[in-house]
């Protein structure tokens, strides 16, 4: 089978289209065989050598992907062949076969296409771990989420208002920020011209962002506990501008701040599974009734590979970008 494999680290030449066997089926797993297949930093960061797989998972890329069911283990009750499902993988889901766990797999609603559905699984898993399970965001609080016009920052975006809170986004240009806007933020700020403390006072009125899903790091980290509400809680979930800084920790007792760091590609299978079953019960109803839709930007076909890390690495597209597998493409209904 045809997958996504880097011949070593660097820029997008490393990058090769190659054949390796099909992986093979063990207990409690599916064979999926993939339509579509989610383009995330991760892979960008793992190409450059910066991101490496966990121990025992292949070096294959791709943490995300749709497709219909092959083959199911014995013990799968669940699944069956034909069943159009969406998997969170650890690696491997640029492939045009995967082998995934029975647990991390969820059903395509059916007003969704395998493309739309192969943009969903890590930005609603990430959002449900570092907003609603690290950060508590509940009903009426403020949550401020960078890169709003990214995969995650669009899924993020709908998922917070669905909930009922207010939402203030960043975004870069006018045009991307009224796109958030338009998706369910409240306020976007173009953090080329303003600044995000700005928006927050106003939609907040004046009390401060009670979660921030931090993807910057360093650079912003002294700007969001002064931001922060009382009691607020700061999740990073990636580090874009650096990783070293010093602030003053004084404000983190005085106004009760929390500060955590999270991914969620090594959590233990188990706390992967209940993660999967949360989006499920709490966030998949909403994408089956519209109320929260995948944002897809570009779809190329997986031989263009190189060009979707290089649209990702420049920021040029708002959503997810997406690779297709000829293979399954006559498969696909949506």
């Amino acid at each position: 089978m045809r997958v996504v494999l880097c011949e070593g680290a660097g820029d997008e030449s490393v990058l090769r289209i190659t054949e390796v066997p099909e992986p093979p089926l063990g207990p409690g797993t599916v064979r999926i065989r993939v339509h579509a297949a989610g383009v995330n930093r991760a892979d960008l960061l793992q190409r450059r050598g910066l991101y490496p797989p966990p121990p025992g998972v292949t070096a294959i890329l791709g943490l995300e992907c749709a497709g219909t069911v092959m083959e199911t283990a014995p013990d799968v009750t669940e699944w069956s062949p034909g069943d159009r499902v969406m998997a969170l993988l650890p690696g491997g889901a640029q492939a045009e076969e995967v082998v995934g766990d029975a647990g991390l797999v969820l059903p395509v609603p059916e007003n969704l296409g395998l493309v739309e559905a192969a943009a969903l699984p890590e930005a609603l898993a990430t959002v449900d771990l570092a907003v609603f399970r690290i950060g508590r965001l509940r009903r009426g609080e403020t949550v401020l989420i960078h890169g709003g016009s990214g995969g995650v920052g669009t899924i993020g975006i709908q998922m917070a208002r669905a909930v009922g809170a207010r939402v203030v986004a960043t975004a870069g240009g006018a045009g991307r920020c009224r796109r958030c806007e338009a998706l369910g933020a409240h306020r976007c700020a173009d953090h080329r011209r303003e600044r995000f403390e700005d928006a927050v006072a106003e939609v907040s009125g004046g009390r401060g962002a009670d979660v921030i899903l931090d993807i910057v790091g360093a650079p912003y980290l002294e700007r969001h506990v002064a931001v922060a509400a009382p009691g607020g809680r700061i999740v990073v979930i990636a580090l874009a501008g650096g990783r070293r800084t010093e602030i003053d920790l004084a404000p983190l007792l005085t106004r009760r701040l929390s500060l955590t760091g999270s991914t969620l590609r090594a959590r233990p299978l188990e706390e992967r599974r209940r993660i999967v079953r949360e989006v499920r019960r709490r966030f998949l109803p909403r994408v089956a009734s519209g109320r929260i839709r995948p944002v897809v930007s570009h779809v190329l076909p997986v031989d263009d590979v190189a060009t979707a890390h290089r649209l990702m690495a420049a920021s040029e597209q708002f959503g997810k970008i997406v690779l297709t597998f000829p293979a399954g493409e006559e498969r696909d209904d949506g």
